[in-house]
C-alpha cells in the first residue's frame, strides 16, 4: 500500500468553498471527470449533518501495459460519499473506485475545515489517499502502485487549479449579486 496526502490554503471562507464544492466538476482543469450523478441527498434532522453519495465517472490516460495486463477500459467509476456538518464546519469526503478494485484499490478522504489561523478567510484542505495494488508479484504492486500515486498526484494539482477557478467564479457571481436571497413578500 502507498499514500498519498496533500494540504493545501484555499483563501475564501468555508462557506464558499462548501457551496462551490457541488459546482467543482466539471471544470477546465479536471478533464477526467466527464460526470458527476448525484444518488443520494439527505439531511439528519437531530445533527443537520447532510449526506450526499454521488458516483464520479472518469476516464483516465491509462497505460496500454496495464490495459493489457487486466483487460478493461479507460472509463471509471468512483463512489463519493459526503457529508457537510454545519455545527463544526467540516465538509468530508470519502470516495473508493468501483471500477477494478479487485486489482486497485483506492480509498480517499477529503476535508475542508476553517482555516485556525484565519477561520472566516481561509479554508484547510487535507487529503489522504490509500492506493493497494494486488498482483500476484509484489514487484508488479509496486509498480502499479507507484504509477498511481504519480497519477494521483498530477490529478491532484490539476484539481486544486480547477477548484480555484471554480471558487473564483462562484464567488464573482456572489459579488455581482448573481446569488442573493429572494425577496420576502
Amino acid at each position: 500500500m502507498k499514500i498519498f496526502s496533500n494540504e493545501h490554503l484555499f483563501n475564501y471562507s468555508w462557506e464558499q468553498v462548501s457551496a462551490a464544492n457541488w459546482k467543482k466538476y466539471p471544470n477546465e482543469m479536471s478533464t477526467h471527470v466527464v460526470a458527476v450523478d448525484t444518488l443520494r441527498r439527505e439531511v439528519d434532522p437531530v445533527t443537520g449533518v447532510l449526506t450526499s453519495e454521488r458516483l464520479i465517472t472518469c476516464k483516465q490516460a491509462i497505460p496500454r501495459w496495464i490495459l493489457s495486463l487486466v483487460g478493461g477500459s479507460d472509463v471509471s467509476y468512483v463512489r463519493e460519499v459526503s457529508q457537510v456538518d454545519p455545527k463544526t464546519k467540516t465538509l468530508t469526503l470519502r470516495s473508493v473506485n468501483l471500477t477494478m478494485n479487485h486489482l486497485l484499490s483506492v480509498y480517499e478522504i477529503v476535508t475542508y475545515k476553517p482555516d485556525p489561523k484565519d477561520p472566516l478567510h481561509s479554508t484547510k484542505f487535507e487529503q489522504e489517499a490509500q492506493i493497494t495494488a494486488y498482483a500476484s508479484f509484489r514487484r508488479l504492486c509496486n509498480k502499479i502502485e507507484d504509477w498511481s500515486v504519480e497519477r494521483f498526484h498530477q490529478n491532484a494539482a490539476l484539481g486544486k487549479a480547477g477548484f480555484e477557478s471554480v471558487l473564483q467564479q462562484v464567488s464573482q457571481k456572489v459579488q455581482d449579486g448573481v446569488f442573493k436571497e429572494p425577496e420576502r413578500l
